[in-house]
């Protein structure tokens, strides 16, 4: 294994390579069209590097060259019209180089097959570091692939033939009408995904009736009116995420997780965070559970007159439910009758390419620079999770906005992931250092809050944990570990698709698909090669087990709210209009 200082020399050298993995493209294309010398091929130049197998590396160097030793022959022989059988296939889902230009130019044809190749070979050499830290070894092979991504040869206007055939039919107006985008996003701070003109928080989003019924600094609590004229006894809590706002629940009424619990019976509570500002810099992970979820907890109580509330959290919102309820437990409580966890961690042990950005060293620089108070800029968020798919949520954009001119689409889930939320100091840098860094909360006794020593294993309520199979936020394997955690009746559903998308599922529209397992399972892999899959949405599976949990049918309330906690504001409320 490498020592840091030649695992460091190592990765310096690999990122050499990849920052010149584009270099003279051109100039190799203008040479290959007048006299290319035989074999010819832009291949990348890999400096040596201590602690490598050599023999390996031999092997890959070996099958790089014959790679584009074949792509060269292919290119030199292929004629014009002949329909050329690739050399190398971008990975499914990738969607940079589907356009019929690049196949039907043999130099952009070309131009694409050797850029992948490239990239294969800096990705097979990344793999290979013998760097002994797990982490340490992720965080290069992230970096690579953050370089490969960013010098495909379609995010360049001179390279990319769909950019050269549109500026040629529009007599260069695309190149200015992208220009123009460029302008109006340097203005904004942030690449445009969705035209923002055509959503409005509260006019064609979050539209589900309900009213705002209580509030504090840290949450406004909503409760929905009834569109059903019986009701389950037992009421819902739902506790989404305090990174982004609420209404990814509730977008269009064709696609509102929120609508549809509502439709089924259920009376429907949700807690609506604040978007922090400079006067709530001082907020803490304690906050956010005692006045915020156990807060809300209590309010439903009083309002439904039950004790027992089903509730739910998603993404992060999970985290802090969990947390909350551990409290509760602690402290001798019997607080739910049952918890829902929607792709959230309770196990942080595998966190996937968002650790690359936690380590002690970047989490000691965030609690030094806001730990005691301040701001984490929701803009700053946003540019992380948007790094996770650069050539989805970043390039796709450039390439479509900035060099094709494009207006970008309207798209309710691209908006809402646009309304970014910051974070306060105190509560991230407690966040990033006890779940993501040490992965304390699944320790019993390790963590003290509220003033109780929690430990999720007391929390004995049943729970149904829902995870997505592509979710690159939080990968699925982990979230299944986190059921492992709560001593309870466990149900698990793995969705299709990824973290939103896969919550996100409307069961009026039937697509994608899931799977369940109700065998005995000890590893996640064991779950997955017995589970069964069905064909649509998770969405109906999970009614039935909650409404199995959530008392008899009564007559709906005619009234929001309670005298003691009276309706203040229509929903959505005021607090997710607050932009940063």
């Amino acid at each position: 294994m490498l020592t840091p200082e030649q695992s460091q020399a190592a990765v310096e050298s690999l990122m050499r390579a990849s920052q010149n993995f584009m270099q003279g493209f051109l100039g190799h294309i203008s040479q290959a069209q007048a006299k290319a010398p035989q074999g010819f091929a832009p291949m990348v130049s890999m400096p040596p590097m201590p602690g490598l197998d050599n023999e390996k590396m031999a092997q890959l160097h070996r099958e790089h060259a014959e790679s584009h030793a074949k792509l060269w022959s292919a290119l030199t022989q292929r004629k014009p019209g002949d329909e050329a059988e690739p050399i190398i296939a971008p990975p499914a889902g990738d969607r940079r180089f589907t356009a019929p230009e690049w196949e039907a130019s043999p130099v952009h044809d070309y131009m694409r097959q050797a850029y992948l190749i490239n990239a294969r070979f800096l990705s097979a050499v990344a793999e290979e570091l013998p760097i002994s830290d797990r982490a340490a070894k992720s965080r290069a092979q992230f970096m690579m692939r953050q370089c490969i991504d960013a010098l495909a040869p379609s995010n360049f206007a001179a390279t990319n033939p769909e950019v050269v055939q549109k500026a040629l039919a529009t007599k260069g107006e695309s190149l200015t009408q992208g220009l123009m985008n460029l302008i109006g996003d340097v203005e904004k701070g942030r690449i445009s995904m969705t035209d923002d003109s055509a959503f409005e928080v509260g006019g064609n989003l979050a539209t589900t009736q309900g009213s705002v019924v209580f509030e504090n600094r840290v949450m406004q609590l909503i409760q929905y009116s009834p569109l059903t004229e019986k009701v389950c006894k037992r009421p819902l809590l739902i506790v989404p995420p305090c990174i982004n706002k609420f209404y990814i629940l509730d977008l269009q009424p064709e696609n509102s997780f929120v609508r549809y619990a509502v439709e089924q019976g259920l009376t429907v509570f949700l807690v609506s965070w604040c978007n922090p500002k400079a006067e709530h810099g001082d907020l803490t992970w304690d906050d956010y559970l005692g006045d915020g979820v156990l807060q809300a907890l209590d309010v439903v109580r009083s309002i439904t007159k039950q004790d027992k509330p089903n509730v739910l959290g998603f993404c992060i919102g999970g985290t802090l439910l969990a947390s909350a309820l551990a409290v509760a437990y602690a402290r001798g409580e019997d607080p739910v009758e049952s918890a829902t966890f929607l792709t959230a961690l309770l196990d942080f042990s595998e966190t996937g390419d968002i650790s690359c950005f936690v380590d002690e060293a970047a989490v000691a620089s965030k609690e030094a620079s806001i730990g005691k108070g301040g701001l984490m800029p929701g803009r700053e968020l946003s540019q992380m999770f948007s790094s996770l798919r650069p050539n989805d949520l970043i390039w796709n954009y450039v390439v479509d906005n900035y060099l094709k001119g494009n207006k970008p689409p309207v798209f309710d889930l691209l908006y809402w992931n646009s309304d970014s939320t910051n974070m306060p100091g105190p509560f991230a840098g407690y966040y990033l250092r006890n779940m993501y860094l040490e992965n304390n909360l699944r320790v019993p006794g390790k963590l003290n809050m509220l003033g109780e020593s929690v430990d999720l294993g007391k929390v004995s309520c049943p729970t149904y944990f829902v995870a997505a199979r592509e979710d690159h936020i939080v990968p699925w394997r982990t979230s299944f570990l986190g059921r492992r955690l709560i001593n309870g009746e466990s149900t698990f559903v793995l969705g299709a698709s990824g973290h939103i998308a896969g919550v996100v599922n409307p069961a009026s529209k039937n697509k994608r698909s899931y799977w369940t397992n109700a065998s005995p399972s000890t590893t996640s892999d064991e779950w997955l090669e017995s589970a069964v899959e069905h064909k649509g949405s998770w969405w109906p599976n999970w009614i039935d087990w909650l409404k199995a949990r959530s008392g008899d049918a009564i007559a709906a309330r005619s009234k929001l709210g309670s005298r003691d906690y009276k309706v203040s504001e229509p929903a959505p409320g005021r607090y997710v209009k607050e932009r940063v």
